[in-house]
């Protein structure tokens, strides 16, 4: 049952972050106006992250699916999914209402910000499972490299 667990969690998470990788890439200037929608960076780092972050969610994505580099790959899905949290957070807090620009920047489909940090702490949820379950077969198996791999 971990094992069941442990590849559908891990799953999720690399649909999810493949996904919402290779939406960004497809519109990044659309994708720069949500980060600018935040009013948390500098004007001229805006774009930067727009062009930068979905590669990192895509090969973060690529490595979970793959089973390959899990712990790296969750922690990199990890401080992700928490500075996103705090911006959604920032937001809320600010009173903005914006469109978290997650899956469709540009595409007219808003979600909340409300709705966006709570499909974030589901997404920490997961990466705390998929952890934790890695951790607990790889001691069962006493320290052997791929206790829970393929």
């Amino acid at each position: 049952m971990k094992r069941f667990l442990y590849h559908l969690a891990r799953l999720i998470l690399a649909l999810v972050f493949v996904y919402a990788g290779a939406v960004k890439m497809q519109n990044v200037t659309a994708f720069a106006g949500h980060v600018a929608a935040y009013q948390i960076l500098p004007y001229a780092l805006n774009y930067l992250v727009a062009a930068t972050l979905p590669y990192v969610e895509f090969l973060a994505g690529i490595l979970l699916l793959l089973n390959a580099r899990v712990r790296p790959a969750l922690l990199v899905v990890g401080s992700m999914t928490l500075v996103f949290m705090v911006a959604l957070v920032s937001v809320l807090l600010r009173g903005l209402e914006i469109d978290c620009g997650c899956f469709d920047p540009g595409g007219g489909q808003d979600v909340s910000a409300g709705v966006a940090l709570l499909r974030d702490v589901g997404l920490m949820l997961l990466v705390a499972l998929v952890w934790w379950l890695r951790t607990t077969e790889r001691d069962a198996g006493r320290g052997t490299r791929d206790a829970i791999g393929p």
